[in-house]
């Protein structure tokens, strides 16, 4: 996926700005088709794996002139690596002037005219909403823009909440929208994917969630964590985990009975969160969390992984 917003606010910030795609591999390789980097005079973001490929892929766009270039790569040849397969990689320098729009990016990496497979292919995509995979065709490169699939929704900034806004910003295709009770408990620095919403009630802020949205509940207070519990219940969620322990949620099992929910909806919110044999931590509940939401291609069909 071509994440635009990054490299639009990386643009902005820096000026030149290259782009380093894996466009293909045959064999073992660092990182998976798609996998960018962008890379500017004095830093980078993003990764193609690591290691020598990507410091050579690295060295090499800081030093392009061209707009564009295509290099086929033999890493253990090439570069001495073990991984024993050969990598594709994209490189384009991009400026304000020459950023692309969604949400398909089709482009001629060595002018060539567009040939007909590419033009069915942006047909397919305008007429019938047919997303393409990325691909490179005839000297073309079609790229899908991204765009969150998944909403989740983290109520409460303490040290676990910041614990797992920073595992899981990172991660593609993700949206976060973190609330809590001011803005001076969140910190200094948040994210681009990630939306602080201060609300002196947070309660209220349950009805600005969509209703497929995936929520963690962390906040300071267990009325607040009971109330949001609630109030979720009712708006509706495709996924609900609660910090706490098992006293805890049973507690809260018996007062949201009493609120008039069945066992059935109760069920569907997941207490405790992440993996409890990685201990407490703050970060160690983050990294549980994080696995089980990687786990769940299909956010909305499948449950209880918070």
């Amino acid at each position: 996926m071509f994440d635009l917003t990054t490299l639009t606010q990386a643009v902005r910030a820096h000026g030149r700005v290259a782009r380093v795609v894996i466009a293909g591999h045959d064999g073992s390789a660092p990182r998976e088709t798609g996998a960018a980097m962008l890379v500017w005079a004095m830093g980078q973001a993003g990764t193609i794996g690591g290691g020598a490929l990507e410091h050579q892929a690295t060295l090499a766009a800081r030093a392009q002139t061209e707009r564009a270039t295509v290099a086929r790569i033999p890493l253990g040849p090439a570069l001495g690596q073990c991984c024993g397969g050969a990598v594709t990689l994209v490189t384009e320098v991009f400026t304000e002037a020459t950023l692309p729009e969604g949400p398909v990016v089709a482009r001629s990496l060595d002018g060539s005219p567009l040939p007909l497979a590419v033009k069915r292919l942006l047909a397919s995509a305008r007429n019938q909403g047919t997303i393409p995979q990325l691909e490179l065709i005839q000297g073309w490169l079609i790229e899908p823009v991204s765009s969150p699939t998944r909403h989740l929704w983290l109520w409460g900034a303490g040290h676990v909440g910041r614990a797992i806004a920073s595992v899981m910003a990172p991660l593609p295709d993700v949206q976060i929208t973190w609330v809590d009770i001011a803005p001076d408990r969140f910190p200094d620095r948040v994210p681009d994917s990630v939306t602080m919403l201060p609300a002196a009630a947070p309660e209220a802020a349950v009805t600005l969630s969509p209703s497929d949205a995936e929520h963690l509940i962390l906040t300071f207070s267990h009325q607040l964590d009971l109330e949001l519990c609630h109030r979720l219940l009712i708006h509706g969620f495709s996924r609900c985990g609660l910090i706490g322990s098992a006293t805890k949620w049973a507690r809260f099992r018996s007062r949201l009975s009493a609120l008039g929910h069945n066992a059935a909806e109760i069920g569907r919110i997941t207490c405790p969160i992440g993996d409890p044999t990685l201990g407490k931590h703050p970060q160690a509940i983050a990294l549980g969390v994080a696995t089980g939401f990687l786990r769940q291609s299909q956010p909305v069909l499948r449950r209880h992984i918070l």
